[in-house]
């Protein structure tokens, strides 16, 4: 199948996705996540197939998200069933690549952000590049972190060894970049490669992904930034309510964090910030992807009939001019029941 910005084909026994939006730093919207979900449906199912690979065509992005900016024209015309379903669809594709039973790799070149992350962090090779760096930035657009992240990655194991749900939350809610060293760290990425070449790309679909990773795969160069600043985040953003968060941060002794957190979240809804923390709490809890993704669902359905979503993806993609007026306009007047009425906490309760 091609498409103007999308191209699947199978070569040998590889199906390969090409995204082929360069201007729009391959923004996914409907008729991408349409085609991605759909011939994913096909390939589970085909024998013919082994394993699966999506990358750019593009030198510059992998994937800088889902095109909120369709999603706020939905909302604007007052059109909520189809910008719903836009997400609804987006969401069942993110979870059709985390039940994917074949090799699922992503060649994450350049960035990858919101849904970004969302057709590449739940596969099973997540190849990163000196060029590639992470980002979850929803908060600043009235939103929340969500195709399947606010699950996922609370329970990523990089070569640290174990997860961390308090690293996860602090990336929700700060827009943190990470690059290559901080991604294998905590699991986003599960491999990394100096540069992504088309060398490389024939030798998995000739040999097989993990054949052509045992001899393609490096270490980065240094340590994972996050490495230093992972204590005082871990003793901060311990789950509990953002204001709690905020006082810890305030209070604590390390000043790059305290710098950090301030300036990443000045610009940051705080009806996003209640959510985030609600949902990351929830979904440390439920039973899978798809339970996760429910509840993003309930939550984003929710902030889309809010006024901060429209104003978000104003002030950052429409008339960049990077002065969001969000009501409410503090943490301490967000609705914050009316956002864990709508949230299934799994065991824990609420």
């Amino acid at each position: 199948m091609a498409a103007e910005t999308l191209s699947t084909y199978v070569r040998n026994t590889t199906g390969v996705i090409e995204l082929d939006r360069p201007k729009a730093l391959n923004s996914l919207n409907p008729e991408m996540i349409r085609g991605i979900k759909e011939i994913l449906e096909q390939w589970r199912d085909d024998a013919a197939v082994t394993q699966v690979l999506v990358r750019s065509t593009g030198p510059k992005a992998f994937c800088a998200g889902g095109d909120v900016r369709v999603a706020r024209d939905g909302v604007v015309a007052g059109n909520f069933e189809e910008t719903d379903g836009f997400f609804e669809m987006e969401y069942a594709m993110n979870n059709l690549i985390g039940t994917f039973p074949k090799p699922y790799i992503a060649l994450i070149d350049g960035v990858a952000m919101g849904g970004g992350l969302g057709i590449s962090a739940h596969g099973s090779h997540r190849i990163v590049s000196d060029k590639a760096f992470a980002a979850m930035p929803e908060m600043n657009i009235g939103y929340i972190t969500d195709v399947g992240l606010s699950y996922s990655s609370q329970r990523m194991v990089g070569t640290r060894g174990k997860p961390s749900p308090e690293l996860a939350l602090f990336w929700a809610t700060t827009a943190y970049r990470m690059y290559a060293a901080d991604m294998l760290w905590t699991g986003l990425a599960t491999h990394y490669v100096p540069n992504i070449t088309e060398a490389l790309v024939d030798d998995i679909i000739a040999r097989g992904v993990d054949a052509a990773l045992a001899d393609a795969a490096h270490t980065p160069n240094g340590e994972a930034p996050l490495v230093a600043l992972a204590p005082a985040i871990e003793e901060t953003f311990a789950p509990g309510s953002w204001e709690e968060i905020a006082a810890a941060v305030a209070a604590h002794s390390n000043e790059e964090l305290k710098e950090l957190v301030t300036e990443a979240t000045a610009a940051a809804s705080p009806t996003s910030l209640v959510a985030a923390v609600e949902l990351f709490k929830a979904n440390a809890n439920v039973a899978d992807l798809r339970a996760g993704l429910d509840n993003e669902y309930a939550v984003g359905t929710y902030l889309l009939r809010q006024p901060d979503f429209v104003e978000g993806v104003r002030a950052v993609l429409v008339d960049k001019t990077k002065d969001p007026q969000f009501q409410p306009a503090s943490v301490a007047e967000v609705d914050k029941e009316a956002i864990v009425a709508l949230l299934n906490y799994g065991d824990y309760g609420g």
